[in-house]
């Protein structure tokens, strides 16, 4: 008996409308037979309505036949929070007590949420419980939220 061929599953994330066949679309797709310029195409015009350079995860099936397909998630929760706090980098030591690196705002926290929400499998948790992930995340990165 032989095995039936097996879709596989990459995730990458890419600058959006900044595909490159360099890394990490590149090695991550030609490695499995895929053309990174087809793949780069399409991202950078699926892309183009975002914001330049923002991180955007990105979920690629390739079929056994090298035709992929991809789905593009919301940019990461930290991004979100460092681009409303206006800082570049989170805290070196968070929770220690020490000086918060940024502040942002309860109002922020939930815009943050509501954008994390259309991200396939969280729109079904809620706003409130999505929100109190980012605050957690918010917490560990050393921002301290205000009223």
């Amino acid at each position: 008996m032989s095995k039936a061929p097996v879709k596989q599953l990459v995730k990458i994330i890419v600058p959006a409308g900044k595909a490159t066949p360099s890394p990490p679309v590149g090695p991550a797709l030609g490695a499995r037979g895929v053309k990174a310029m087809d793949f780069c195409k399409e991202f950078n015009a699926r892309t183009a309505h975002l914001a330049p350079s923002t991180p955007t995860p990105t979920s690629i099936t390739i079929s056994p036949d090298r035709t992929f397909t991809f789905t593009l998630r919301t940019p990461p929760t930290t991004y979100l929070l460092m681009k409303a706090a206006g800082i570049t980098k989170g805290s070196g030591t968070p929770g220690s007590g020490g000086k918060p690196v940024g502040k942002v705002s309860l109002k922020h926290v939930y815009e943050i949420a509501k954008v994390k929400c259309g991200d396939e499998g969280l729109g079904v948790l809620g706003l409130e419980r999505v929100a109190r992930g980012v605050l957690g995340t918010a917490q560990t990165m050393g921002v301290e939220v205000v009223p």
